[in-house]
């Protein structure tokens, strides 16, 4: 029977079965590792530190075709802290009766518009420099807008919805979509109210226009609204600085900011020796909100 039944036949030539081995994992040299580490170090140090920059936003109406030389009816001073992470703003009154440097006693927001006359391109730094002798808080960097830009970046983004509490400004309570004419009057509107609620209209009015940008549907107008404002401000921040703000600002996000207005408990209006009527700073109740906002 054995030499009837097929067999394994063997050729001497074949290749021989050998052991199977798992492939041998390829790791990444240590010095990639460490590069990698020190990048993300290097990024992590450059988006956190300094701990604390303030920012005084300004907003100029009505300047000479040309020139800058306008007061400054918006002055809203921001500070960022990427690392808490945290955004606050306070609203300065335009009315505020300080020590202009160079100049003496006078409105907080002519500050820029002296500077301006006396030396163009000075704005800007005035501004800074009265904020911070007053108020004792460093400011960093200034950035300036002229209202009648606004117009422009609002048609651009096609409008920005705004959300009403309570009626103002000719509007009711409710939902409201502002074209760029109807931002521009909101924001400016000083009928039937006055400094405190505008300060409170334009903050509303920022963190509106914040939540507009950062809607993924509008993304693809950006372009045409970064052109339109590009013309109507003007900033110290050097370009390096700007990724660390919008870090600090999108991990806050628009109803993150912590807005806060010197409001009528911490200023009281009288009228100087040549009629005008302004407001004197109670320091004894603006400090405890620098110190909070701002640390100083």
């Amino acid at each position: 029977m054995e030499d009837t039944q097929p067999g394994a036949v063997i050729y001497p030539d074949a290749p021989q079965p050998t052991e199977w081995r798992r492939p041998r994992k390829r790791r990444l040299p240590w010095s990639a590792v460490w590069l990698g580490l020190l990048l993300g170090v290097s990024l992590a140090i450059y988006l956190m530190a300094p701990f604390r920059t303030n920012v005084l936003l300004l907003g100029v109406d009505r300047a000479p075709e040309g020139t800058d030389a306008g007061r400054t009816d918006t002055m809203i001073l921001t500070t960022f802290l990427p690392s808490r992470p945290y955004v606050g703003a306070l609203s300065i009154p335009r009315d505020l009766w300080v020590s202009v440097p160079g100049v003496g006693a006078n409105r907080i927001n002519t500050a820029h518009y002296f500077a301006e006359l006396a030396d163009p391109g000075s704005g800007l730094s005035a501004a800074e420099d009265v904020v911070q002798t007053n108020f004792g808080v460093d400011v960093d960097y200034a950035v300036r807008v002229r209202f009648d830009g606004i117009v422009g970046v609002v048609d651009a983004l096609g409008g920005v919805p705004i959300e009403l509490k309570t009626a103002m400004s000719g509007y009711s309570a409710g939902s409201h979509t502002l074209d760029g004419t109807a931002a521009l009057a909101f924001v400016r509107d000083r009928a039937g109210s006055d400094d405190f609620a505008r300060m409170a209209r334009g903050q509303l009015f920022i963190r509106s226009l914040l939540k507009r940008v950062a809607n993924p549907s509008v993304w693809p107008r950006l372009p045409a609204a970064i052109t339109h404002g590009l013309g109507s401000v003007s900033s110290d921040v050097p370009v390096w600085e700007w990724p660390r703000l919008l870090f600090a600002l999108v991990r806050v996000g628009p109803g993150g900011i912590d807005g806060r207005v010197i409001d009528r408990s911490m200023a009281v209006g009288f009228t100087t020796n040549q009629g005008a009527q302004v407001l004197e700073p109670q320091w004894d109740r603006i400090n405890p909100v620098l110190l909070e906002v701002f640390g100083q």
